[in-house]
């Protein structure tokens, strides 16, 4: 089964639009929010109003200081929600003009703290009023959704309504309109967090990008359209990495974030993980950016897959795989449930909620679309996230590298000294179950004249972290329950493992010399207990792997004529096993070092 890479598949496109229009309000006809003639018109500007208002002085400061009067006081139609000097006084304004200074020019104008959290938070694009008993739902200028109703707007009260000029409305409220965070924007508001935080909004994945279709045109300067209005769209690669569109006021997550305490212990551990070659393109990026990304997947949980019932029980990231199929094509077993916790995972049996449960201990902070739950005690375990398992099927073909070649005395050509033959499994045959994927290759000799090689390409290895290295054989009866004895003769085989070391070039190392199948059982022969590779290749798309198994018959011409040991071979698959397997679940996974095996008493649930 193919071991596809979980992770630069199915992407989404995200987009957060800043100024979209969502119901009418009840008083409203259609047009109303574009057209700015009507009853009660005033034919000042809103910003006229504003800065003529003595009850509004402090507002007005703060939107002069920012830039803001000049789009209030253009053609473009606003709603503006203004609180008044009674609950707005003049050292809160200039703290917030201070703030806006201080980030000015080191940010992005729409990143600037006061414009997304105040300014923008206190106006909506085109008109809305309300009448009696009437609500109506809108977009902030920054984006965030709220209800406007005939007593609040974001929980302020109230103090004057429908206030009409001629570009727009005016409200006035009781105090600022709090600003409410997503779960992405919490991260750099807490100090506690500042690590993860750094990582979320490194300029490598987070970026705004401008549309110009959702912006408002202002005219033509120089031959280029002005924007009175211009719309950016928040756009980060790791919420496509992971899943997790942790900005999205229509979705609801919970992320498990660490705290920098936590976070500098875990980089300290990962980081071994994750040493590349030094012949690795962007290698310092690599370095840099995988131990990371390994913290934080798993860590994020949409609550559309995890209501509250099921979660008692187990939590599923955004990063597992929910079919089962799905499983079966990334980790080759149905029964692996990454990123899953508790439930029937075979790789983490602790409910979430238990006293070693992920979200056990945290510290959680209330978000407009969601939770961060700050873990002091980092609970996600790698042996259920990044430091898999790893079954490389002899009979998908980008499993296998190359197979030993002899030259056609005739044609000068090289030949496969062996023919690869993909034998199935049938439901009826005594191992069905007991072959992975219930299919295997029987690698059958060509020439007999000279033991034969196959090379598996091994992908997406961690360095400086245990490995046990099995080969699996399959037995003839596991096709033909009528096999012969001469079909069923056993091998001897050799296996050498190459890898790259720091400098890029590749060493090898004998692991098992001249070991003989067992040609009765599905035979898994422990190769190496605890290897450790030097270099890593995890995450890297591999046209050449760095990392390959060299599996060779080792069986001399008279054992051949004595009919004691055949040159054929029958692989089922190769396999990588994280070492220190049995420690998960507190149960141990039986895997015979050498000796019949059964995947699903395993992998059981």
């Amino acid at each position: 089964m193919t071991m596809m890479k979980r992770y630069n598949i199915y992407k989404k496109v995200l987009g957060l639009a800043l100024a979209v229009l969502t119901f009418a309000a009840c008083t409203d006809t259609w047009d109303d929010h574009y057209d700015r003639k009507g009853e009660g018109m005033n034919d000042a500007s809103l910003w006229q109003a504003i800065s003529q208002n003595s009850n509004l002085s402090n507002f007005a400061k703060v939107v002069q200081a920012c830039g803001y009067d000049k789009a209030l006081n253009s053609s473009q139609v606003f709603t503006v929600f203004a609180p008044t000097n009674d609950n707005f006084s003049a050292q809160e304004a200039d703290e917030l003009i201070a703030a806006y200074n201080a980030e000015k020019g080191k940010v992005n104008e729409d990143d600037n703290t006061v414009i997304k959290e105040f300014i923008q938070n206190h106006i909506a694009l085109y008109n809305h009023s309300i009448a009696e008993s009437c609500s109506d739902s809108l977009t902030l200028m920054n984006g965030k959704k709220t209800v406007l109703t005939t007593s609040s707007f974001c929980n302020s009260p109230i103090l004057s309504t429908n206030g009409h000029y001629n570009n727009g409305v005016l409200f006035t409220i009781q105090g600022k309109a709090h600003y409410f965070p997503t779960v992405f924007e919490y991260l750099r508001k807490d100090a506690d967090l500042d690590s993860v935080a750094s990582f979320f909004y490194n300029s490598r994945f987070y970026r705004k990008e401008f549309y110009p279709e959702r912006s408002v045109p202002g005219g033509l300067e120089n031959g280029k359209t002005v924007y009175l209005d211009s719309v950016f769209v928040q756009q980060n690669d790791l919420w496509d990495m992971l899943w997790a569109y942790t900005n999205d006021e229509d979705s609801t997550y919970w992320m498990v974030a660490p705290t920098n305490k936590e976070w500098k212990k875990l980089i300290e551990e990962y980081e071994p993980y994750f040493n590349y070659d030094n012949n690795v393109a962007f290698r310092d990026s690599m370095v840099y950016t995988m131990p990371r990304i390994a913290i934080v997947l798993g860590a994020n949980f949409s609550r559309t897959l995890n209501p509250d019932a099921h979660l008692t029980d187990s939590a599923l990231s955004t990063s597992a795989a929910e079919r089962y199929t799905y499983r079966y094509s990334y980790w080759g077993n149905n029964n692996l449930h990454y990123y899953q916790f508790g439930g029937k995972s075979a790789t983490n049996t602790q409910k979430p909620y238990s006293a070693t449960g992920i979200f056990t201990g945290t510290d959680n902070v209330e978000c407009s679309n969601g939770v961060v739950m700050k873990s002091d005690d980092w609970k996600i375990n790698k042996l259920n996230t990044f430091h898999q398992w790893r079954i490389y099927e002899a009979e998908e073909t980008s499993n296998i590298k190359e197979v030993s070649k002899k030259e056609n005395s005739t044609t000068g050509e090289m030949e496969p000294t062996i023919d690869p033959i993909i034998r199935e499994v049938l439901n009826n045959n005594r191992f069905y179950g007991k072959v992975w994927s219930n299919e295997f290759v029987e690698f059958k000799q060509m020439q007999t004249t000279q033991n034969h090689t196959v090379t598996f390409n091994l992908r997406s290895v961690l360095s400086n972290i245990g490995y046990d290295i099995y080969l699996v054989t399959a037995p003839a009866l596991a096709n033909d329950s009528n096999a012969t004895e001469e079909e069923r003769i056993p091998t001897k085989l050799t296996c050498t493992i190459n890898y790259h070391n720091q400098e890029g070039e590749t060493e090898s190392e004998v692991l098992q010399s001249g070991v003989e199948t067992n040609p009765n059982v599905v035979d898994y022969i422990l190769l190496a207990e605890d290897f450790k590779f030097p270099t890593a290749t995890w995450g890297l798309s591999e046209s050449v792997p760095q990392i390959t198994l060299d599996v060779t018959t080792k069986v001399s011409s008279p054992e051949i004529r004595s009919k004691k040991y055949t040159r054929t071979m029958r692989i089922d698959c190769v396999m990588l096993v994280p070492h220190g397997i049995s420690n998960v679940n507190e149960e141990r996974f039986e895997i015979a070092p050498h000796g019949d095996g059964d995947i699903f008493q395993w992998l059981k649930y």
